[in-house]
C-alpha cells in the first residue's frame, strides 16, 4: 500500500465507500474520513487514492491512482457503474435460496475472464434443503474448470479453506441477495461490523441488506470486497470476440473456426458449433452466449 507523504497530504486505500463519502486507510494503519473533490472523480473500494489533509482532521480526494481489474456492471440509466478496484478473485455465491440463475453466473464469470480475475463459485448453507438441486447447477461449471468450494456458516464447512484462497489475494463477494455473503464475511473475519440480513419468506428473494460497499482485511493477509447484493448483474457492452473469450470452453474450438472472425453464430466451419454438435460444449451455456451476443455485441 502507499505510504503517507508530507504533512498536509496522504495516500491510501478506500475501504469504505458510501456515496461521496470514503474511508481511506494509510500504510500505517490510520483511517481519515474523506470526500471526493470534483464530481468527476468516482473512487470505490480497493482504489489506491491521495488527496490533501484538512484542518479539521478530515481528508479530500484528489487522485484515483492507477487501477487494474475494475470490475462494472451495466445500468441502463447510469452507464457504466464502478463496483470493486485491484481484485484478483471473484467469489460468485449461491445457495439453496434464493434459486440459482446459472444465466447470472455466465455473467459474472464473462465478467472475471474479460478482467483477468480468477473465479470461484462458492455453495453456502449447506444445511438448507436443496443444496443438493444447487450442486447439481454447479456442476456444469465445474465441468469446464471453475473451482467449486462448499461452505456453510453454521458449521465452519469450507471457511478455512475460503480464507486460504483468498491469502495474500484481494477477493470480491458478488451474487444475488440472500445468498448469505455477508454472513460468510462474518466469518472469515469475526470482529468486522456488518449487518446479517434474511431472506424475505415471501418472496424468497434477498433483501438488500449492504448499502456500504467495503474492505475487509483477512486474518490470512487476504483482503475482501463487499458489494452491495445486485439481483440482475449486467454486463458492459463489448464485442463479439471479447465476449465469446469470456465463455471459456470456447477457446479450444475457436482455432478450427474457418473464418477468423467467427461470431460462433451462423457462420459456416464453426468450430464451436461443431463441438456443441459432439457434446462437448453445454447447449445451455451456448444458448446463454446467443442470448449475450443479442444484448451486448454493437
Amino acid at each position: 500500500m502507499p505510504a503517507e507523504t508530507a504533512s498536509g497530504t496522504f495516500e491510501g486505500q478506500v475501504i469504505v465507500n458510501f456515496g461521496r463519502h470514503m474511508t481511506i486507510e494509510t500504510a500505517t494503519g490510520q483511517q481519515i474520513e474523506c470526500r471526493i473533490k470534483g464530481r468527476r472523480l468516482r473512487p470505490v473500494c480497493g482504489d489506491f487514492v491521495s488527496g490533501e489533509r484538512l484542518p479539521d482532521g478530515t481528508g479530500r480526494i484528489k487522485l484515483i491512482q492507477e487501477r487494474h481489474a475494475l470490475l462494472l456492471r451495466h445500468d441502463a440509466r447510469l452507464g457504466n457503474v464502478a463496483l470493486a478496484a485491484n481484485v484478483d478473485r471473484m467469489l460468485v455465491v449461491v445457495a439453496p435460496k434464493p434459486a440459482a440463475e446459472p444465466a447470472l453466473i455466465d455473467r459474472y464469470l464473462v465478467a472475471a475472464e474479460n478482467l483477468g480475475i480468477e473465479a470461484l463459485l462458492l455453495l453456502n448453507k449447506l444445511d438448507l434443503p436443496g443444496s443438493v438441486g444447487v450442486r447439481d447447477v454447479l456442476e456444469e461449471f465445474a465441468a469446464i474448470g471453475y473451482p467449486v468450494l462448499q461452505v456453510s456458516t453454521v458449521d465452519g464447512t469450507g471457511i478455512a479453506a475460503l480464507g486460504e484462497v483468498l491469502r495474500h489475494h484481494t477477493g470480491v463477494v458478488v451474487g444475488q441477495s440472500g445468498t448469505g455473503k455477508s454472513s460468510l464475511l462474518k466469518a472469515l473475519v469475526p470482529t468486522a461490523e456488518i449487518r446479517i440480513g434474511e431472506i424475505s419468506s415471501a418472496s424468497e428473494e434477498g433483501r438488500h441488506t449492504t448499502t456500504v460497499s467495503a474492505l475487509y482485511r483477512l486474518p490470512n493477509g487476504g483482503k475482501l470486497i463487499d458489494s452491495p447484493g445486485v439481483r440482475g448483474f449486467q454486463l458492459w457492452p463489448m464485442p463479439v470476440r471479447q465476449l465469446a473469450q469470456g465463455f471459456i470452453e470456447f477457446r479450444a474450438s475457436t482455432g478450427t473456426c474457418r473464418f477468423s472472425d467467427c461470431r460462433h453464430l451462423h457462420e459456416p466451419g464453426c468450430g464451436v458449433r461443431a463441438s456443441l454438435e459432439r457434446g462437448e460444449i453445454s447447449p445451455r451455456r451456448y444458448e446463454s452466449y446467443r442470448s449475450l451476443c443479442r444484448q451486448l455485441a454493437p
